[in-house]
């Protein structure tokens, strides 16, 4: 028997009530980057419903190239698909603490799982969050950066508080300062 049979009777129960999502820009106009950590349930923390906001998870909630990837293409279905114009949605970068990628800052530690995983340890690295006020401007400024993040999508940090469950924002809604960059790919 499955691990997720108890959750599949739950599923049973959503699936009677349940009403589907049609295809269309995210109800909040929002898509979150988040931490893939058990402990935060984007749904829970926010009150996000099916069709609000599209949620791409990783450890640490970093903005990595892939997520920079992802987020170009959900602005070119919106732009594309759906006919949408203006401004497009808000990207919010959500760390938190007690991040188990913390423990990565620790020289030993990153290489005892570069070497377990098979992952670089500059990979790795870069995944940490120590200091989640720090790394969330850091992922912030990253996706800003990036040619690939469209004029018309804007940018938010915010760190969520494992012990409270409070979310606070480290820093509001921007948008690309396309006179800035220089038109290379950087991530």
């Amino acid at each position: 028997m499955t691990r997720l049979a108890p959750l599949l009777h739950h599923n049973e129960q959503f699936a009677r009530d349940h009403t589907p999502v049609p295809l269309g820009l995210p109800t909040a106009r929002l898509v979150l980057v988040t931490c893939l950590d058990h402990r935060i349930d984007p749904a829970t923390v926010l009150g996000l419903r099916p069709g609000d906001a599209p949620v791409i998870r990783n450890a640490g909630g970093r903005v990595t190239p892939s997520v920079i990837d992802d987020i170009a293409y959900l602005a070119f279905l919106a732009g594309s698909l759906l006919g949408a114009t203006g401004p497009l949605f808000e990207v919010a970068v959500l760390h938190h603490t007690q991040c188990g990628t913390g423990f990565l800052a620790d020289p030993a530690f990153l290489h005892r799982a570069a070497r377990t995983t098979g992952v670089a340890e500059a990979v790795l690295e870069a995944s940490a969050v120590a200091d989640p006020d720090r790394t969330v401007l850091e992922d912030v400024e990253r996706l800003l950066a990036s040619p690939l993040t469209p004029a018309t999508v804007s940018v938010s940090g915010h760190v969520y508080d494992i012990e409270t469950g409070r979310v606070t924002t480290a820093t509001d809604a921007r948008y690309p300062d396309r006179a800035a960059t220089t038109g290379s790919r950087t991530q």
